[in-house]
C-alpha cells in the first residue's frame, strides 16, 4: 500500500481547469436562505477554487454540489481573492475527501 507524502497535499495536487455548474452556500445556511449558483474555476482531487458573489473568511466551511451530479462536499476556505470585476475565488480543501463529480473524473483521466 502506498502512503501518501505530505508533499502531495493541498497546492501540488495536479489541478484540473474544468468549470462545473454548482450549488454553493455556508454550511451553516437553510436551503430557504437560498444557495448561490456558480461553477469552478479549477478542481483538484481534494479541492476546488470557486467562484462567488460574496467574500468568504479563510476557515469557513462551505457546501459545494454539483448540479450534473447532485454530489455534494464540504469543504474549508483555504484562501479569498477578489479580482477586479468583484468577484471572489475562494479555494476549498474538502479535507481528505475525493471530489467525485464526474467531470472531474472525465478530465482527470486524460
Amino acid at each position: 500500500m502506498a502512503t501518501r507524502s505530505s508533499s502531495l497535499d493541498g497546492r501540488m495536487e495536479k489541478r484540473i481547469p474544468v468549470a462545473i455548474v454548482v450549488r454553493l452556500m455556508h454550511l451553516q445556511d437553510q436551503p430557504a436562505n437560498g444557495a448561490e449558483l456558480t461553477y469552478t474555476d479549477n478542481v483538484s482531487a481534494h479541492g476546488a477554487r470557486v467562484v462567488s458573489n460574496r467574500p468568504w473568511k479563510t476557515g469557513e466551511v462551505a457546501q459545494v454540489t454539483s448540479l450534473k451530479d447532485e454530489i455534494t462536499l464540504s469543504g474549508k476556505v483555504t484562501y479569498c481573492r477578489q479580482f477586479v470585476d468583484g468577484r471572489y475565488y475562494i479555494g476549498l480543501n474538502f479535507q481528505g475527501r475525493q471530489v467525485t463529480w464526474s467531470a472531474y473524473r472525465t478530465y482527470s483521466n486524460t
